[in-house]
């Protein structure tokens, strides 16, 4: 083969840069990211397995850690765990697998525990999302608020909601009960006090499933939906465990948060 002139070699690489360009804006790199998905109470990490594995097939980073007492970890449960050791969890989970740029997403009483979280390491944090989940003022606990859990003697746990309550599909229904365990009232009646860290997030979502009565909720959500720096977004079609009901039109809903 003859050697290339020096024309030839700039028609060429000005080619392939051309084509470079061409393939650049006709498929934009998807950028990855890193997601941390806090469960709420009795729940585990287990409830998240299908958004993950839609994300994870995104090419994005996801992290469900099961808080202390709970699932897996169930045989940890003591009265002495209380909401700081949940935060402690999650913050521990940012901390040790140095995650940043942080996609924090909490469900329900997850939203108690991201609250806190964001107060202990707001630099790992690039967005959080409230997914039905409960946004305290600084001194409330989860019972000043709604007041569904009471415990007493001497190993006192909060009792358990059904998967019907939460208004899970039929199908799944077993799977969820039989998956729910107990948890220590002390995460329910532990105040947390914060500097409303949350609020200085640059990207904050709250998800509304619209379809199931939720009081508490709608009345977080009604600011919310006049505040510019908050996008709110209503599901239909599910119960209060999205993440289970509607697992594909979540992980969207997550991915453009």
């Amino acid at each position: 083969m003859g050697r290339l002139t020096r024309r030839a070699l700039g028609v060429l690489a000005a080619g392939a840069a051309a084509a470079s360009v061409g393939a650049a804006h006709a498929a934009p790199r998807r950028r990855n990211l890193t997601f941390v998905l806090v469960h709420g109470a009795w729940h585990g990490g287990w409830c998240w397995e299908r958004v993950a594995a839609r994300l994870q097939a995104r090419g994005h980073r996801v992290y469900a850690p099961t808080l202390t007492g709970l699932g897996e970890r169930s045989h940890l449960i003591s009265p002495a765990i209380n909401l700081d050791t949940h935060i402690a969890d999650v913050t521990g989970e940012l901390r040790w697998k140095d995650l940043q740029g942080v996609t924090l997403v909490g469900h329900s009483y997850g939203g108690m525990v991201i609250t806190g979280v964001v107060e202990r390491a707001p630099e790992r944090i690039a967005s959080i999302v409230y997914l039905d989940a409960f946004l305290p003022q600084s001194g409330q606990s989860l019972n000043d608020m709604v007041g569904f859990v009471s415990g007493g003697g001497a190993d006192p746990v909060a009792p358990i909601f059904s998967a019907e309550a939460t208004m899970v599909n039929l199908a799944d229904r077993a799977w969820v009960d039989a998956q729910f365990t107990p948890q220590s009232a002390a995460s329910f009646s532990q105040k947390l006090t914060h500097t409303n860290a949350y609020d200085r997030v640059a990207r904050k979502t709250y998800i509304r499933p619209i379809d199931f009565p939720s009081p508490f909720s709608d009345a977080v959500c009604a600011p919310l939906r006049q505040d510019p720096s908050w996008r709110v977004h209503d599901i239909r079609g599910c119960g209060h465990d999205v993440m289970i009901d509607k697992p594909a039109e979540l992980a969207r809903l997550l991915e453009a948060a």
